[in-house]
């Protein structure tokens, strides 16, 4: 038994020991990886990015030739540091930090020293590289913006970080990615694929060619062209109407969800952040935290949607059969409840029914709806929760699942909600309590692209596709389910046409009829909300916000648009005005509406936006 024991020790022994030389001769290549480090030199061959097209097939976005410093620390040489950082304008303890992060990155790998040169620094250091062994120079390219607008849009490209460098192969130290916009969101379409190039170096560290004659090179695979739903010519007036003002525009077209307008102002010109200045230029405009250029209005401010919102409970309380069209209810400057509150309007003629209720944006006809909708159940609890799944069918209270780097999902409050705020069943709470979600303020948020989203569904009468900003990719249409399938809400078809009626009676005879545009029938909504802020710790009421939507033409509309302008007043002095034009703008290509337009391009809010600082006194309700 003993030798038996003895003879499977041994065999098993010289099993481990030929399993284990098995392993590293033929399995484990980190030897010879080693090796080869230290005789092949790697180059990497840049592709160019794709190009950006909007949907009329203008070049928005291309490419222009870039040059970056590089070196491997171990191969530098002691050099003229002096003449070397004057040439490049470059500080000699700048450069030191530079090698020093190069060498902690990697000794043998390449790092960028100085990145994108200058033509004219490119041309005098070319001459002089055999001076500076250890260094050279490797060409890329940049971004060539054909557009001044549109940065929130198409986003910007930036050197990688360590993180994504960690987490993902493809990247190097020095690599140029995608950051925000078309450019992040896209960024695996749009970069290409890197060509790689394997050059042998002898015993003295010198390049003797390529190595075993360029079988293991590859030559780069530039990257996709993209077609992207923006319409740049209606993106630039947009952008022009919102010059000296704040907020956003989102423009669709509703029959497919495509984005054709998304604009938020303040914003910059995408050049500013190419090249060698997009350092400093960033950093002025992330520390710029009173007008946010960084900031996509379009896409992340959550507002009150104001009045175009009665237009969902209007739907509601037909869906739900509380109200027709037929049922009137009077308003006497506002609409009284629980213990003498009120909900002020303005003046008008009195009773009303729905159409004329749309028209008018009357609060208390609306405030009666929202009641009747929440008391049809036997609970609030009940009836709020109803109510926030026939919203939430119109896709608010969540992100709409775009293709757009960013986004917020809003807010609809359900009975939940509801309940922790009034610390139920301790505290009973009523429909009077939630009366503001009647006229769209109180705990209600909406972001731009929702309210754009919303008033596209209704001029579809109740259906949607998700918005979207890509169209074709190499010129062939894109086909993801997700852009190209339906989104049904809960109301009928058939509840939407007295909806559909009242909004296009605003511009025929209600609160936009001052903005008609001669020739295109357009259904809309103006909006006025309340806004607050806290000052010196105290909550300040501010000048109100400008809030409009509208879809045209209305029976078959071409475009939905919601534009929402911060301290605007109210809904038909800012926002309706350019509403109306990019409406104009987009169905014509020409502006009948000139007086419109003048006004918009001449009046700046630039001194409401001052306020808060200089103390001057705020418009309220006027």
């Amino acid at each position: 038994m003993r030798k038996v024991l003895l003879y499977i020790t041994i065999l098993t022994t010289g099993l481990i020991f030929i399993g284990r030389l098995f392993y590293l001769q033929v399995v484990d290549t980190s030897l010879a990886i080693r090796s080869q480090d230290n005789a092949i030199k790697v180059i990497y061959d840049y592709p160019q990015r794709g190009y950006i097209y909007d949907r009329d097939g203008e070049l928005m976005v291309s490419n222009q030739p870039s040059y970056d410093v590089m070196v491997i620390p171990r191969n530098l040489k002691p050099f003229d540091t002096t003449e070397f950082c004057k040439i490049l304008n470059f500080s000699r303890e700048d450069l030191e930090k530079k090698l020093d992060k190069a060498r902690i990155y990697s000794p043998m790998l390449p790092s960028v020293v100085i990145p994108q040169l200058t033509k004219s620094e490119y041309a005098i250091l070319q001459e002089k590289m055999r001076k500076y062994e250890g260094f050279y120079i490797q060409k890329r390219s940049l971004r060539d913006y054909q557009v001044d607008h549109s940065a929130n849009v198409l986003g910007y490209i930036a050197e990688v970080n360590q993180k994504k460098v960690n987490e993902n192969p493809y990247y190097i130290s020095g690599d140029l990615i995608g950051r925000a916009g078309v450019e992040s969101y896209y960024e695996e379409l749009l970069r290409g694929v890197k060509g790689v190039k394997h050059i042998q170096k002898d015993r003295f560290n010198r390049d003797i060619g390529p190595y075993k004659e360029g079988i293991y090179d590859t030559l780069p695979e530039k990257g996709k062209d993209i077609t992207i739903t923006i319409d740049a010519a209606l993106q630039q007036y947009g952008s022009a109407l919102m010059e000296n003002k704040r907020g956003g525009i989102v423009a669709l077209e509703p029959a497919s969800g495509e984005i054709l307008a998304l604009i938020t102002a303040p914003t910059y010109d995408p050049a500013n952040l190419v090249g060698r200045k997009r350092s400093p230029n960033f950093t002025e405009l992330y520390y710029d935290t009173i007008a946010r250029p960084l900031y996509d209005r379009g896409l992340l401010a959550e507002y009150p949607p104001g009045s175009p919102f009665k237009t969902l409970n209007a739907l509601i309380g037909l869906q739900e059969g509380v109200v027709d069209t037929n049922d009137k209810f009077s308003c006497n400057h506002g609409y009284t409840y629980g213990r003498g509150r009120k909900l002020g309007c303005h003046a008008h003629r009195s009773p009303l029914d729905m159409i004329p209720g749309i028209a008018q944006s009357c609060n208390a006809y609306f405030a009666n709806v929202y009641r009747r909708i929440i008391e049809k159940y036997p609970t609030p609890q009940e009836g709020m929760n109803t109510w926030n799944a026939h919203l939430e069918s119109f896709g608010l209270g969540n992100f709409l699942g775009s293709d757009l780097e960013t986004g917020r999902p809003g807010k609809i409050p359900d009975a939940d909600y509801y309940n922790q705020i009034y610390n139920y069943p301790t505290y009973k709470w009523y429909a009077t309590a939630t009366i503001s979600n009647a006229i769209g303020q109180g705990e209600v948020l909406m972001t731009p692209i929702q309210l754009a989203n919303m008033v596209a569904t209704i001029g579809n009468k109740g259906w949607y596709y998700t918005p979207h900003i890509l169209k074709e990719i190499n010129g062939q249409p894109i086909k993801e389910e997700k852009f190209t399938k339906k989104n049904y809400t809960t109301i009928d078809t058939k509840n939407f046409d007295p909806v559909v009626e009242g909004m296009h009676e605003v511009y025929k005879s209600g609160t936009a009829s001052a903005l008609r545009i001669p020739g295109i029938e357009i259904a809309g909504k103006t909006g006025t909300a309340e806004n607050f802020t806290k000052i010196g710790g105290k909550r300040v009421q501010l000048t109100d916000h400008s809030i409009f939507v509208a879809f045209a033409p209305v029976d078959n509309p071409k475009i939905a648009i919601a534009v929402f302008v911060e301290n605007g007043y109210w809904g038909g002095r800012y926002a309706g005005r350019i509403a109306s034009l990019m409406v104009e703008k987009y169905l014509k290509g020409t502006i009948t509406r000139t007086d419109m337009e003048d006004w918009i391009l001449s009046h700046s809010l630039q001194d409401e936006y001052a306020k808060p600082i200089s103390g001057e006194p705020f418009r309220i309700n006027q």
